[in-house]
């Protein structure tokens, strides 16, 4: 009897991951300077396409990247000009090809590493569905108590599928959201030591230059001193 509950567990999980038809993708990818990198997807009417992206390394420079999502036919439907982060949201009114595009073109010398998310489904599809009443089950016959309890089981499914998915979208971001603080500190503390050590270099040079004007004011041969006492 085990062995049989088991089984239907089995077939169920395979029935509603055979009814998902949404697209979750999470990528990190470095766009080069002056270079332009595209993905494209197919969705279908009725779908809603969700994107969200997050500069987390500006190699040295600001965090910042274009965006552009469009129609491979050239038709822009939103266009984003050096920003940091951004969310879109566009309901595809028929089926066809999108591309995404994040566009480093503005930059000559430093890297751009981005973060983003993408998902594509149907209105509805992670809504969570309520459980049936279990006064309903009065005057059912077996067959259709059955029924019903496969699609309790079926509904608890797609509950703990939806809350999983939402938890491991959560936690990519909080990642992106840490990787981006950890490489705003390294920058930090990349410049800070740069300027510390110009600002070295510039007060070992004036220790230098005072060393050489004092020792000058006791050497009377030399030419500091000369145009020092020349009147």
């Amino acid at each position: 009897m085990a062995m049989m509950w088991v089984l239907c567990a089995l077939l169920l999980l395979i029935q509603v991951a055979s009814r998902v038809s949404a697209l979750q993708k999470e990528m990190t990818i470095s766009v080069g300077p002056g270079k332009v990198d595209c993905f494209f997807e197919v969705a279908k009417t009725g779908q809603t396409i969700d994107i969200e992206y997050q500069v987390i390394d500006g190699g040295h420079g600001d965090l910042d990247i274009s965006f552009e999502l469009a129609e491979v036919t050239g038709r822009t439907i939103f266009a984003d000009f050096k920003k940091s982060d951004n969310i879109h949201r566009f309901p595809v009114p028929y089926d066809g090809e999108y591309k995404f595009c994040f566009d480093n073109g503005f930059s000559r010398a430093n890297s751009k590493t981005v973060f983003f998310e993408l998902i594509i489904e149907r209105e509805g599809e992670q809504e969570e569905a309520d459980w049936a009443d279990i006064d309903s089950f009065d005057g059912l016959t077996p067959a259709e108590f059955y029924e019903m309890k496969v699609q309790d089981m079926e509904d608890a499914i797609k509950r703990v599928r939806n809350n999983l998915t939402k938890a491991r979208q959560l936690q990519d971001m909080l990642r992106s959201h840490e990787a981006r603080d950890r490489n705003v500190a390294e920058e930090n503390y990349f410049k800070v030591n740069v300027w510390s050590f110009f600002q070295i270099l510039v007060m070992v040079a004036v220790g230098v230059l005072q060393v050489f004007m004092v020792k000058s004011l006791f050497d009377v041969d030399s030419r500091a001193y000369k145009f020092l006492t020349k009147r």
